[in-house]
C-alpha cells in the first residue's frame, strides 16, 4: 500500500484525462472544482462522487453563475466577446475555434452544449436547485436551454435533485455544526476540563470519604434526572395554547433545523416519559439492592486506599490513549494508501448508444490510431476509475480486511497492556503484608516493565482471540448491509442469530481475557493457564463476582453519568444564556446542542478514563482476596493478607494476629 497508494486520489477530484484538480505545480493548480459537460447523464451524486459519471468531466477554477448554451454564444461571439470569453473557460484546455461547426463541437465534446448556475460541493460543480413555492427551480427558472435546440424543464434534473437536496442540506446543517464548533471551542476545552478536574475531586475524596460521595453519586443522578422530568413538563405545559405546538413530529417530517422539534409538546412529552422510565429503574435497582450496594461500596473503599497509595495509576489511561491514537493513525493511513493503490483506468466514451466498444477498456496513447473513432464518431478515451487487474488488485479488498483485523489486534493489545499493567501495580498493594511499608518502590512502572519484559506474548495471544472474534463480528455486519435488499427471512434469522452470539462470545472473552491479565500480573504464567485458573477461581465464588461485578459497575457508572450530568447541566444554562453572569459571554450559536452533547460525551470519556482505573483496581483486589482465601486460613503459619476492613465487609471469620 505504501509503494502503490497515492493519498491525492482522495483529496483531488480527477479529470477526464487523470489529472487530479487543484494539485500544485501543475497545470490544474488554480483550477480546484471539477465540471462536468452534461450533468443529465448523471443519475445522482453517488455516480458522481463514487463512480464515474458519462460525460467529459474538466477541472475548472469555479462553477458556471448563469445559464448558457453554446448555440447562441457561437451566434453572438463577433460582438458579445466577453460571452464566448466566459464560456470557453468551461471548455477543453486550448479550445478556441467558436468557427468550428456546432455538430462538430458537440461530437467531439470540445465544449459543453449548455452551462447552468452551479454551486460547488465535495469538489464538484453540483446544479444550484432551490425550491419556490414548493416548485423545483435554479437559479428561480423552472425551464433552461439544453444546447441542442429543445428547452427543459428542471424537473428533467429531479433524479439528480432529490439526491443532492438530501446532500445540500446535510451540507448546510454540516456548515453550522462547523461554525458552532469554531466559534465554541474554547469553551468546550474549558467544559472538559472541568470534568477532568471534577473527575480527579472525585477519586481524590474518595480515599477519605467514599461512602458518602457513592451516596452522592447516587442520589445525585436521582436529582439530575429528576430536574430532568421537571424541565419536560414545564416545557410541555408552557406550550400549551400555542399555534402548531400540538403537531406531531410525523406531521411535520424531517427538519434539518432541530428547533422546530422542541416547538412541539409531542417531544417534551416523549423526553419526559423516557426520563420517567430511567428514573424508576434506578429507584427500583437502589431498593432490591441495597445491602450489595453497601458491600460494594465498602469494597471501593478499600479500593481508594490502594490507589490513594498509588496515585501514578489516575494517569495511566493517557498512556492507554495515546496507543489507542497511534494504532487509529496507523491503520487509517494505510487504509487510504491501500484504498488510492490503483491505477488509472480509462475506458471508451461514445455518444452512439450502438458502440459496440463503449464501456471497454483503452490505452489514450493508442488510441487516436485505432478503428474505434473511426467506427464511433466521436467517441473518446477518458479516465473512469482507478484499478488495476494484476493480482495485487484483486486482492485489496483481503488487505482491508487484514489491515482492519490488525487494527483490532493492536488496539486490543495496547486495552491489554494497560490491564495488566494496573493488576500488576494493585495486586503489589494487596500482597504488601504491611501496608503501605512493604509496598514496591515506583509499582506502576516495575509493573509496566515486567508487563513489556515478560508478558508481551500471553497479552498479544489474548488479544489476538478477541481479534479473531471481532473481525468475525465485522465481517457479519458488512454481509447483513450487503444483503439487506436481497435476503430471505432464513438468512435474516441465520444472520441475527450469529450476530448475536458473536456478541455474546465477545462479552465473555472480555471478561476471562481482563480475569486472566491479573492472573497473569500476579503469579506470571502463560495466559492459557491464567485464563482456566481465574475462570474456575471465579466459579468457586459465583455468588461474590455476581454481587461485586456488577454492583461496582453501576455504581461506578452512577460516577460517570453525574460527572457528565452535572458539566452537562452546567453547559446547557451557559450556551442557553440563563447563566446572567456569563450570559454576554456565551457565544451566538445555530444549535446550542451542538457543543453541549460534545461536552456531555467527552465529559463522560474523561470521566471513563478516571473511573476505568478503580473498576481495574477493584476487579484486582477482588481476585486477590479470593485467591488469599484459598491459600491462607488466617493462621500465624498462613495469615491473611487482606486488611481487616476487608476481611468483615466479605464475610469470613476475624482475622487471626498477624505476626509483628
Amino acid at each position: 500500500a505504501w509503494v502503490h497508494g497515492d493519498p491525492r486520489k482522495v483529496i483531488y477530484p480527477t479529470d477526464s484525462y487523470g489529472q487530479f484538480c487543484g494539485q500544485k505545480d501543475t497545470l490544474n493548480e488554480n483550477k480546484t472544482i471539477l465540471f462536468y459537460f452534461n450533468i443529465l447523464k448523471c443519475a445522482s451524486p453517488v455516480v458522481l462522487i463514487n463512480l464515474q459519471c458519462p460525460t467529459t468531466q474538466l477541472c475548472v477554477s469555479k462553477c458556471p453563475d448563469r445559464f448558457a448554451t453554446y448555440i447562441d454564444v457561437q451566434a453572438s461571439y463577433r460582438y458579445r466577446p466577453d460571452q464566448w470569453n466566459y464560456f470557453r473557460q468551461f471548455c477543453k484546455p486550448g479550445f478556441n475555434n467558436p468557427r468550428k461547426s456546432v455538430a462538430q463541437v458537440l461530437r467531439d465534446e470540445d465544449c459543453p452544449s449548455m452551462i447552468i448556475p452551479s454551486r460547488p460541493f465535495l469538489k464538484r460543480c453540483f446544479p444550484d436547485f432551490s425550491t419556490k413555492n414548493g416548485v423545483l427551480t435554479v437559479a428561480n427558472q423552472t425551464t433552461f436551454k439544453d444546447g441542442r435546440g429543445k428547452t427543459r424543464n428542471v424537473t428533467d434534473l429531479r433524479e439528480a435533485a432529490n439526491g443532492i437536496n438530501n446532500v445540500l442540506d446535510a451540507r448546510s446543517v454540516g456548515m453550522k455544526i462547523f461554525e458552532d464548533y469554531a466559534i465554541s471551542w474554547y469553551w468546550i476545552l474549558i467544559g472538559l476540563f472541568i470534568a477532568m478536574i471534577v473527575s480527579l475531586l472525585f477519586l481524590v475524596l474518595l480515599r477519605f470519604m467514599a461512602g458518602v460521595l457513592f451516596w452522592i453519586f447516587i442520589f445525585g443522578v436521582i436529582g439530575i434526572i429528576g430536574y430532568g422530568i421537571w424541565h419536560c413538563y414545564w416545557e410541555y405545559d408552557h406550550l400549551k395554547g400555542i399555534p402548531g405546538s400540538d403537531l406531531t413530529v410525523y406531521d411535520i417530517g424531517f427538519q434539518t433545523d432541530f428547533r422546530v422539534y422542541l416547538q412541539l409538546r409531542q417531544t417534551w412529552l416523549a423526553f419526559m416519559i423516557i426520563l420517567c422510565v430511567v428514573e424508576v429503574i434506578i429507584m427500583l435497582m437502589l431498593i432490591f439492592l441495597r445491602n450489595r450496594i453497601r458491600i460494594a461500596i465498602a469494597l471501593l473503599k478499600e479500593g481508594s486506599r490502594a490507589i490513594g497509595y498509588i496515585m501514578s495509576t489516575l494517569f495511566y489511561p493517557i498512556v492507554t490513549f495515546v496507543l489507542i491514537a497511534i494504532c487509529i493513525s496507523y491503520w487509517a493511513v494505510t487504509a487510504v494508501f491501500l484504498a488510492t493503490s490503483g491505477e488509472p483506468v480509462y475506458k471508451v466514451m461514445a455518444n452512439q448508444t450502438l458502440c459496440k466498444y463503449a464501456n471497454l477498456t483503452c490505452d489514450p496513447e493508442t488510441f487516436n490510431r485505432t478503428n474505434v473513432t473511426r467506427l464511433c464518431p466521436g467517441a473518446q478515451c477518458t479516465f473512469a476509475f482507478y484499478g488495476g487487474e494484476s493480482l495485487y488488485h484483486k486482492y485489496i479488498f483481503i488487505f482491508q480486511l487484514a489491515n482492519a483485523f490488525v487494527f483490532l489486534w493492536l488496539v486490543n493489545f495496547a486495552i491489554a497492556l494497560g490491564q495488566c499493567t494496573l493488576a500488576g501495580a494493585f495486586a503489589s498493594y494487596y500482597w504488601a503484608y504491611r501496608k503501605p511499608a512493604d509496598i514496591p518502590l515506583w509499582p506502576l512502572f516495575s509493573s509496566f516493565g515486567r508487563a513489556i519484559r515478560y508478558h508481551t506474548g500471553s497479552l498479544a495471544f489474548g488479544a489476538l482471540i478477541l481479534a479473531v472474534v471481532q473481525l468475525i463480528r465485522v465481517i457479519l455486519e458488512y454481509l447483513d448491509h450487503k444483503l439487506k435488499g436481497t435476503q430471505n427471512s432464513f438468512t435474516r434469522f441465520l444472520l441475527c442469530c450469529l450476530k448475536c452470539c458473536f456478541w455474546c462470545l465477545e462479552k465473555f472473552l472480555k471478561f476471562i481475557n481482563r480475569n486472566a491479565y491479573i492472573m497473569i500480573a500476579i503469579y506470571g504464567k502463560n495466559f492459557c493457564t491464567s485464563a482456566k485458573e481465574a475462570f474456575f477461581l471465579l466459579m468457586r465464588n459465583v455468588v461474590r463476582v455476581a454481587v461485586l461485578d456488577k454492583v461496582t459497575d453501576f455504581l461506578l457508572f452512577l460516577g460517570k453519568i453525574l460527572v457528565a450530568g452535572g458539566v452537562g447541566v452546567l453547559a446547557f444554562f451557559f450556551f442557553t444564556r440563563r447563566i446572567p453572569l456569563f450570559a454576554q459571554e456565551a457565544p451566538a450559536l445555530n444549535y446550542y446542542w451542538v457543543p453541549l452533547l460534545t461536552v456531555i460525551i467527552g465529559s463522560y470519556l474523561v470521566a471513563h478514563g478516571f473511573f476505568s482505573v478503580y473498576a481495574m483496581c477493584v476487579d484486582t483486589l477482588f481476585l486477590c482476596f479470593c485467591e488469599d482465601l484459598e491459600r491462607n486460613d488466617g493462621s500465624t503459619a498462613k495469615p491473611y493478607f487482606m486488611s481487616a476492613s476487608l476481611h468483615r465487609i466479605l464475610g469470613k471469620k476475624e482475622l487471626s494476629p498477624k505476626k509483628a
